[in-house]
């Protein structure tokens, strides 16, 4: 066996025991106030297994730093599974600081659902492009993760708080809010589902297309909904395109991205109302009893001090390390790149967070909709700048 394939096994026996962390934090939240010792050691069995799936990730980690000799973030699936181990760590710390069973209820789900998103993407190692070979890239790149990883928790938090404190029997605006929120999570999802299938069936459809003079080709591993801009399909017997991606969608591979995502939402969408008519209720409405034993005020607290950490840690690795890079790599500091544009926006979101929190008290439900709203923007940057703008970082 190749060191390779030990590094692929190890994120997916990490996968696993995140899993089966899930059911022990589960039986931790579930069980009889009176049975507390149970309670105790559910929530210890689910942290140790958390901790040697954490262990396994590592193994991921510096065995691929050994094959590839750099940091193995280079790329948007190493990138992914740092982002998803960062949670984990945070978490971790989390945990053992408030002895919090029932966030590993929520918080391991979504961190699998990250890692699963970075496995759709190509796990083959190539060399760095000439702008990211620079020790800046393991300094820059980890900071931003470990500082994500960290307002992560914040969003966990916030989620948890309004299906806690939200009432779920009755229509409101609070209430469609929430469960769009959860409708995105099974978008995620539906990109999972969409991207495996077709990927066990080893689908690929050709189009070639003229980008700035020079003609090239994309190859599609979904049905194309949507075809490059002016682009022909060149695959025998596989599905015209309905649509052509909009001119502005320039750059590489732009409209294979813009179609990706296209079939995320009508995938997930499918599995979201399938979810519907299986529980016959809301999605906040069903994971609304599970939290009834959670104290709002602990929830609360978690939110603000992850905010209160995470946030001055991103700011090290996404603006001050990425501007110190940019003019290395670049000769400027700043270029308005959808990336650093979109880092921007994220440090702004959170610096107004605090500032709500400490000198207008917003606390409570107006926190946690601003702990989710601000991951919101971290997952927008992750996807939507990734997968459809074009920019200097298109590569990862």
């Amino acid at each position: 066996m190749d060191l390779l394939s030990i590094s692929n096994g190890s994120l997916f026996i990490a996968f696993i025991l995140y899993l089966i962390a899930t059911f022990f934090f589960g039986g931790a939240i579930r069980q009889n106030k009176k049975e507390r010792h149970q309670k105790t050691i559910s929530g210890s069995i689910g942290l140790y297994i958390t901790i040697v799936g954490f262990v396994s990730q590592l193994v991921y980690f510096f065995t691929r730093w050994f094959i590839t000799g750099h940091a193995p973030v280079s790329n948007l699936f190493e990138f992914t599974t740092f982002l998803g181990m960062s949670m984990i760590l945070a978490f971790i710390i989390i945990y053992i600081y408030y002895k919090t069973a029932f966030l590993g209820l929520f918080a391991l789900p979504i961190t699998m659902i990250i890692i699963a998103y970075a496995s759709m993407f190509s796990t083959e190692v190539s060399p760095l492009v000439p702008s990211l070979q620079s020790h800046w890239l393991s300094i820059h790149v980890t900071t931003v993760a470990l500082g994500q990883g960290i307002l992560f928790i914040s969003f966990v938090a916030g989620l948890m708080y309004l299906i806690r404190q939200i009432d779920q029997s009755k229509i409101s605006l609070r209430n469609f809010s929430l469960e769009f929120v959860l409708y995105c999570i099974f978008l995620f999802i539906g990109f999972i589902v969409i991207t495996s299938v077709f990927n066990m069936a080893s689908y690929q459809a050709t189009f070639e297309y003229t980008e700035n003079g020079a003609t090239t080709t994309t190859e599609y591993h979904l049905p194309a909904i949507a075809a490059p801009n002016s682009g022909e399909l060149l695959t025998e017997n596989a599905m015209s395109p309905i649509i052509e991606a909009p001119k502005w969608m320039q750059g590489a591979d732009a409209g294979r991205k813009f179609n990706t995502v296209i079939w995320s939402f009508i995938t997930g969408t499918a599995i979201y109302l399938l979810t519907l008519l299986f529980t016959r209720k809301r999605i906040g409405a069903k994971l609304q009893p599970v939290l009834k034993g959670v104290k709002p005020d602990m929830l609360d607290e978690i939110m603000y001090r992850s905010v209160a950490i995470g946030f001055p840690v991103f700011t090290l690795g996404g603006l001050i390390f990425a501007a110190i890079w940019a003019q290395l790599a670049w000769g400027r500091f700043w270029g308005w790149d959808p990336k650093e544009v979109w880092a921007l926006i994220t440090w702004f979101f959170y610096a107004a967070f605090l500032h709500l929190r400490l000198s207008r008290g917003w606390h409570g439900e107006k926190s946690a909709w601003l702990a989710v709203v601000g991951f919101a923007i971290i997952m927008f940057n992750l996807i939507v700048v990734n997968l459809v703008l074009a920019g200097l970082h298109s590569y990862a």
